[in-house]
């Protein structure tokens, strides 16, 4: 008994140390976007006053956290590379264009080779904005605009390693994105643009005509056919669903694999029952126009999910089905 009590001791302990550390850089984040001042807006003018790209620079764990920020900018409109600072006193500083702004990454605001770059980064005329950890340090006094990345401690029990200040860095590159976003009028849309291969990018500028099954691949019935003919229809287009359309092409319903499972736990043989009697009628449904996001959204974000969609015109007709799965398959498509 002892040795059980022992362990569960353990892991309430290891648990709380997690917790802590969480709490422990959310309330970093917290003070670090309360502290938000003019600096930040001086920091999104300097980006938006040069036509160039942004160059992130950073040493050890902020190099990862620059990295990380680089690919955020690029990401949301603001074109952006990472420049090793060591690497840049040996032949990167070709990166740069006269102006180009420089974000640098320093938790102690001392980094040497930091330092040793700055009057480097002037000769390109290059605007500079820290994100640092300490606002009194020689980094400071040489930047334009000042990021305050400070943390009262580090998460880790020993409170060493970069954690709240990673966090914070990256939090504050995060920001400054957000608000060059806000500043360009940046969009959907051209979030889609820079997206193109990822998901996120399908589902913004594919429609659902770009991923749908159209009507003749569909399994299409009347309201009076039998279910052994809803079954056969169904084998025939395996889509998971059988569109019930009246003579005019209309929707009618929509009888899915379920639907028939569930009838089998009412009716002991539902081979002769009408397709209308098992039916959902007026199922939910979507315009061929609308983006795979609104479809996505139709399917995922209410009580009861489902898997398929009918698709109709302005008239009501239906043009075909699509589903869950077409949403995320690849269709070898051209996006962007």
């Amino acid at each position: 008994m002892q040795n059980h009590e022992t362990i569960a001791d353990i892991s309430t302990a290891r648990l709380a140390c997690a917790r802590a550390a969480m709490l422990c850089e959310a309330e970093a984040v917290q003070s670090a976007a309360n502290r938000l001042d003019d600096n930040l807006l001086k920091a999104v003018d300097l980006i938006l006053n040069q036509s160039g790209k942004v160059v992130v620079t950073g040493l050890g764990k902020s190099g990862f956290v620059a990295r990380k920020i680089a690919a955020t900018l690029c990401s949301t409109g603001t074109p952006a590379v990472f420049l090793h600072p060591t690497e840049a006193l040996h032949g990167d500083l070709g990166v740069y264009a006269l102006g180009d702004p420089t974000i640098l990454i320093s938790k102690s605001g001392t980094t040497a080779e930091l330092v040793r770059l700055v009057p480097m980064l002037r000769q390109f005329d290059s605007p500079l904005i820290g994100i640092l950890g300490n606002i009194t340090g020689r980094l400071a006094s040489q930047m334009d605009a000042v990021l305050d990345g400070s943390v009262r401690c580090e998460a880790d029990p020993c409170n060493l390693l970069p954690t709240s200040s990673a966090v914070v860095a990256m939090a504050l590159g995060d920001a400054l994105a957000s608000a060059l976003m806000q500043a360009r009028n940046f969009n959907a849309a051209d979030f889609a643009r820079y997206h193109a291969g990822g998901q996120l990018g399908r589902n913004l500028l594919l429609t659902v005509q770009d991923a749908m099954h159209p009507i003749d691949a569909v399994a299409c019935v009347s309201a009076g056919d039998t279910v052994k003919q809803v079954v056969l229809a169904m084998t025939s287009y395996p889509l998971g669903a059988a569109c019930v359309v009246r003579m005019d092409g209309a929707l009618e319903g929509l009888i899915t694999d379920g639907d028939l499972r569930r009838a089998l736990q009412t009716h002991d043989d539902i081979r002769t029952l009408p397709a209308g009697e098992i039916m959902t009628p007026s199922p939910i449904s979507i315009l061929p126009q609308a983006r795979l996001k609104e479809a996505l959204q139709l399917m995922e974000d209410r009580a009861s999910q489902i898997s398929v969609l009918p698709i109709v015109d302005a008239q009501g007709r239906c043009l075909g089905l699509i589903r869950i799965h077409d949403i995320y398959k690849p269709t070898g498509l051209a996006v962007g």
